[in-house]
């Protein structure tokens, strides 16, 4: 069985990408059946494009609301009944209600070792608390922002020589491995939300998921 994913993104679509190729290269058994884009602009969309992927476009400036938006969203997503909801770079606060009507089956990568550092600016965050190391973290997702289970994390050092520029390239390298990881545990059944809590071949992870630590 293939799992049927629809991916949402505001831009550039670089996570979007190392799934596509982890996807053609039959390391994820899954296919992308749309990609949805909040902002018009975005280089995401061209991905999509060149891979033959369909695009919806749903400029959240448009609507009144955030639960109008969220609610065209579900309208537009529903049809290709997605078996997971990737959040590739999507900077939107979602609505409870659409936090819920995908809970279980919608997954987010966060630049920061969840639960440390929720929200933005994580990179200049670390650096200004002097920590010694930062990374990124795949969750579920659910109706708290960025409070779901984790699922996967990657740990990056963080030197006397780093800024936030140097920073973002470290942890999106490690983006790059470990959200289509969790995509391909996604479509093989080997990873879910069981109250609250992320379950890897029916065993339950801990409070940070499972570690990949590329210092060592």
């Amino acid at each position: 069985m293939s799992c049927n994913i629809v991916v949402l993104a505001s831009g550039s679509g670089s996570n979007l990408q190392a799934i596509m190729d982890q996807i053609a290269d039959n390391k994820i058994s899954g296919r992308i059946s749309a990609v949805l884009c909040n902002r018009p602009e975005a280089y995401a969309l061209e991905r999509a494009k060149k891979a033959g992927i369909p695009t919806i476009v749903l400029d959240h400036k448009s609507f009144d609301s955030r639960p109008a938006f969220d609610k065209a969203m579900i309208e537009a997503i529903d049809p290709h009944k997605p078996e997971l909801i990737v959040l590739a770079g999507f900077m939107r606060i979602l609505t409870p209600e659409f936090c819920e009507h995908y809970l279980g089956r919608m997954i987010n990568i966060h630049p920061a070792l969840l639960p440390s550092y929720k929200g933005l600016n994580t990179h200049q965050r670390v650096l200004d608390a002097g920590e010694s190391v930062h990374g990124c973290t795949v969750h579920f997702v659910t109706p708290d922002l960025d409070d779901g289970p984790n699922i996967i994390q990657a740990v990056v050092d963080v030197t006397s020589e780093d800024n936030a520029e140097t920073l973002v390239n470290k942890v999106q390298q490690q983006e790059h491995i470990i959200y289509p990881q969790a995509v391909a545990w996604f479509a093989e059944g080997r990873i879910k939300m069981i109250d609250q809590r992320t379950t890897l071949d029916e065993k339950p992870l801990g409070e940070t998921g499972y570690v990949v630590d590329s210092r060592t």
